[in-house]
């Protein structure tokens, strides 16, 4: 038995019957197991990651990027197992939940990427706001098979909890916090939720991760700073022209001017896919493990007694990618354009299922599902039921998204005569 871990760490959210006998897997991976099949998952295969699914085949969509992110966190456990002082055979940070931890830490994005999540934010903010891991821990604990979650242990849950800001501490925020009703799972995570409340007063709470959640977070920057890259070079946004003209326009130091001239000469040679893969190589071996400071969740369990250390210089060139492709793909006027169209569309749609549905009306059309109109009959508040609309939209695909709005808007599509 791995020693990492304890009674603790595999306790799950909600009471049960009892485990399946016969049940061959640890609850790590019976955690796994279950974001595998759910179709919250398979929905990302429809999500934009850069660019809106659907317009290229070779483009990442939020599903491969998850692939993507699991398999790195994967590669920095079992590296860390095989390298780190601390651990050994016995003792070891589990690799299968860490892959739960990354292959669902996008789960609850909604169509069109961070568009998509800040116009969901606006319309939300007087009534609870909106965040794209907010929701993905909402999708866990709550509405992932229909009505319910799908009981996820408490290590698991707590290595997607990227933030523990409830969204009225900082009500101006944009994002990086979680709904306030969701103290009790913070509750649950760290054992009483004064305990986290009042843990480093002053400091950022957001920053108190757990050991694998910490490893979850490098692997998605890992992912998205270089294959972004890729992406935004296949699509035509960078080349090595424009990359040089960025680079002599901002102050960059002799080392990002080293890398970008790496870049430049992998894309004239056609070679930068396996320059980013070598790359990923890296910024793995750049993890390492140390112990952490004391703490009030150490003597309750390992995953709290270390974290991870990153090479500071591999640091400042995923940050260095970051800027490239924002500065060059994100502000460009095509993706702003479509995240202004993004934006209208989802916002459309939020305000006419509100319309619809609001309590205050007497008669309402029947324009979603009987499963979705079943939970808005059962809830009488507005504020609740604009939180079901909103879990109704951001579970939509792009191209769901896109089909109801036009079915809804425009006049010449979803006609009666196209029945004919």
């Amino acid at each position: 038995m791995n020693q990492f871990y304890n009674q603790f760490d595999i306790t799950p959210r909600y009471k049960t019957d009892g485990d399946r006998p016969d049940d061959y897997r640890t609850p790590f991976q019976i955690d796994r197991d279950r974001i595998i099949y759910t179709p919250a998952f398979r929905k990302l295969q429809s999500k934009t990651q850069v660019f809106l699914s659907g317009e290229y085949d070779f483009y990442r969509t939020r599903l491969t990027h998850s692939l993507e992110v699991a398999q790195i966190g994967r590669s920095i456990s079992n590296r860390l197992k095989k390298i780190s002082k601390h651990l050994d055979i016995d003792y070891y940070i589990d690799p299968d939940l860490v892959e739960a931890s990354c292959l669902s830490h996008d789960l609850g994005h909604p169509p069109f990427g961070h568009a998509g999540e800040r116009v969901l934010h606006k319309m939300m903010f007087k009534t609870g706001g909106y965040e794209g891991n907010a929701q993905t821990l909402r999708l866990l604990t709550e509405t992932i098979w229909g009505n319910s979650g799908m009981n996820p242990t408490r290590a698991f849950l707590d290595s997607t909890l990227k933030y523990k800001t409830l969204l009225s501490e900082k009500p101006d925020s944009p994002n990086h916090f979680i709904y306030d009703y969701q103290a009790n799972h913070l509750d649950f995570v760290f054992d009483g939720l004064d305990n986290i409340m009042s843990y480093n007063p002053g400091a950022d709470r957001n920053s108190f991760k757990s050991i694998e959640c910490q490893i979850m977070d490098w692997a998605d920057d890992t992912a998205y700073s270089l294959n972004d890259i890729i992406d935004g070079t296949n699509a035509g946004f960078i080349n090595s022209e424009n990359l040089e003209a960025w680079a002599e326009s901002n102050e960059i130091n002799q080392e990002d001017a080293v890398h970008i001239e790496t870049i430049c000469r992998a894309i004239r040679r056609k070679r930068l896919e396996p320059l980013m893969g070598r790359k990923v190589g890296d910024f793995i071996s750049s993890a390492n493990l140390v112990e952490a400071s004391e703490n009030f969740m150490a003597h309750k369990t390992s995953r709290y007694k270390f974290n991870l250390n990153v090479d500071k210089e591999i640091s400042k060139e995923s940050k260095l990618y970051k800027k490239i492709a924002l500065d060059l793909i994100f502000k460009s006027p095509q993706l702003q354009q479509l995240d202004y169209k993004a934006s209208r569309i989802l916002g459309e749609l939020f305000r006419i299922f509100y319309e619809n549905y609001s309590s205050k009306k007497v008669r309402q059309l029947s324009l979603l599902s009987s499963d979705a109109e079943t939970l808005l009959n059962k809830v009488e508040g507005n504020e609740d039921k604009s939180r079901i609309i909103s879990d109704i939209i951001s579970e939509m695909t792009d191209r769901l998204a896109v089909r109801t709005y036009r079915r809804l808007i425009d006049p010449n599509f979803g006609s009666i005569m196209d029945l004919v």
